[in-house]
């Protein structure tokens, strides 16, 4: 049965946040929310934790996963990242963008797209979700909580904690989330490509 946090969405308790990060290092599933709409997280070298993030969304093996940083010194420690690019995520974080860029060796290989080497990273512009990262030191392994045949992800924490009780082993929630997921741009390919259009604005990348 999952354990359900209710947290302030602008003051988060710490003690609350805490509790969260310490189940993350147990090796907890956590389901919390973000500047788009609810993510599934786990701790990032987790293999039971991405295994089950599979299962529950019925996800292959060229699904990309994301890492959900802090902040951009975190980021760079995780992906190959030059001048130019730097520059255009940089003016577009934190914010509702996931991009796409070849890994380092920091990423552990059951994250990595099995042909490009590349992993999804993003920062997000959420008080919650950073004060969880803050606590965590290190970026959450993640994926959108958006299940099989769904066409939206879940806005209400708990709802998510009434139809994933089993499955998960934590529900953060702060209130209502969106319901679209984040823009995703891959930037791995030399030329930038627009993957998914989503919660940010592409404008800026076309």
């Amino acid at each position: 049965m999952a354990k359900y946090f209710d947290v302030h969405p602008e003051n988060p308790q710490r003690r609350t946040i805490a509790t969260v990060a310490d189940s993350i290092r147990s090796g907890a599933l956590v389901a919390y929310p973000t500047d788009s709409c609810f993510a599934l997280g786990c701790q990032l070298g987790s293999r039971d934790g991405i295994d089950r993030i599979r299962t529950i969304r019925k996800l292959d093996d060229r699904h990309h996963f994301t890492l959900v940083c802090q902040n951009f010194a975190q980021l760079g420690q995780f992906v190959h990242i030059d001048n130019d690019v730097f520059r255009a995520i940089k003016a577009a974080t934190p914010g509702r963008y996931t991009f796409i860029l070849p890994a380092t060796k920091d990423v552990p290989r059951q994250l990595l797209h099995p042909k490009k080497k590349t992993v999804g990273v993003r920062i997000p512009d959420h008080v919650v979700a950073q004060a969880l990262l803050a606590e965590l030191g290190e970026p959450l392994l993640s994926s959108t909580l958006l299940l099989p045949d769904e066409d939206e992800p879940m806005t209400q924490g708990w709802e998510i904690k009434e139809r994933l009780d089993h499955v998960v082993d934590a529900v953060v929630d702060s209130g209502d989330c969106g319901t679209e997921p984040t823009t995703v741009i891959d930037f791995s390919g030399g030329a930038v490509e627009i993957v998914r259009r989503g919660a940010g604005d592409t404008e800026r990348f076309e």
